[in-house]
């Protein structure tokens, strides 16, 4: 034990007078450091056999939920369904997220998000892919085929510029034969009478008129580019289409939107969204769809699930739920 004598009480005593004689020294002050007020880029990639996927998030779309959002049950149950979510009440956000296919011989893209012109419009909330295509390391001039699963414009508009040129230069673009058949048709185009089912056709041939019509359909069941089949998956629009992707053993299932966000569509699969064309139909096929997925352990990769938008699912009383995929930090 150290004992301290009256010497020692004094030296401490003298040494404090003479520190407090001293001029005081200063330090610098660090102010607070401003707020970033930006994101890290949105992209994530992962294997599938020798195949390398990068999934890069075009942002996400928020607004009111409206009162037919779900069309055959009440708003209140949608928004506890959101409250178990942990999402907000009477607001939806949807978030979008197209993927590349580097399969080591071909960069291919599936879908391409709200597009460029909507980054400005949304103030960077959406219209995200091609930036964080980029900030990934992957050269839209170097994609080689992009592959539509339908052509509601969150899936197309990406396909050009913010000033209506082509976004991918040297791609072939390749869309459902069914649907193509469909938006084309101007006498289909002549029975609309909602609204938006007269912008979803307007706006397809906007797109693909700034493209020159230059597209290849391709029908359902077809390896339509090196290890990528097609799926038909209708209901959500008359040519809707999935695919899935496989290399070597390993498979992921590229599901478009059999279901919007899981949170309402996969944990309850009998609920009809509005924007389902054919909306018994699409039940079908999500019910069909989720029943494969579930007996086969096979992972699913959502577009409109959130980032980085990969799953697996399992049965849940009469619907299913998704278990998202743990973040990998190496690949």
């Amino acid at each position: 034990m150290t004992k301290l004598t009256r010497r020692d009480l004094f030296a401490g005593a003298a040494g404090a007078a003479v520190a407090s004689a001293m001029p005081a020294i200063t330090t610098p002050a660090f102010a607070a450091a401003p707020p970033a007020n930006t994101q890290a880029p949105g992209w994530y990639r992962y294997k599938v056999g020798t195949y390398e996927i990068t999934v890069a998030t075009d942002g996400k779309n928020t607004f009111k939920l409206p009162d037919t959002f779900v069309t055959n049950v009440p708003k209140d149950t949608v928004n506890e369904a959101l409250a178990a979510a942990y999402m907000e009440k009477d607001m939806m956000t949807i978030p979008y997220s197209p993927i590349a296919v580097n399969t080591g011989s071909k960069l291919i893209v599936i879908d391409t998000g709200t597009g460029e012109a909507n980054f400005v419009n949304s103030k960077g909330s959406g219209g995200q892919f091609h930036g964080n295509l980029k900030a990934s390391g992957l050269d839209r001039n170097a994609v080689d085929v992009v592959i539509i699963s339908h052509f509601h414009g969150d899936h197309i508009n990406g396909l050009l510029t913010a000033d209506n040129k082509p976004s991918f230069a040297n791609a072939e673009i390749m869309v459902p034969a069914p649907e193509w058949k469909y938006f084309m048709d101007d006498a289909e185009m002549g029975k609309q009478t909602s609204d938006r089912m007269k912008g979803v056709f307007a706006n397809a041939r906007r797109v693909f008129d700034a493209l020159g019509r230059k597209v290849t359909p391709y029908d359902a069941g077809k390896e339509i580019a090196p290890g990528i089949t097609s799926v038909a998956t209708y209901g959500h629009t008359p040519g809707h289409m999935s695919h899935i992707v496989v290399s070597g053993s390993s498979k992921v299932y590229v599901q478009a939107d059999v279901t919007n966000h899981p949170a309402l569509f996969v944990r309850n699969p009998g609920w009809k969204a509005f924007f389902d064309q054919d909306a018994n139909m699409a039940e079908e096929t999500r019910r069909k769809v989720y029943d494969m997925l579930v007996a086969e352990k096979m992972m699913v990769q959502g577009f409109h699930y959130p980032f980085p938008a990969m799953a697996y699912v399992e049965k849940s009383g009469n619907g299913y739920r998704e278990i998202p995929v743990a973040w990998n930090p190496v690949i």
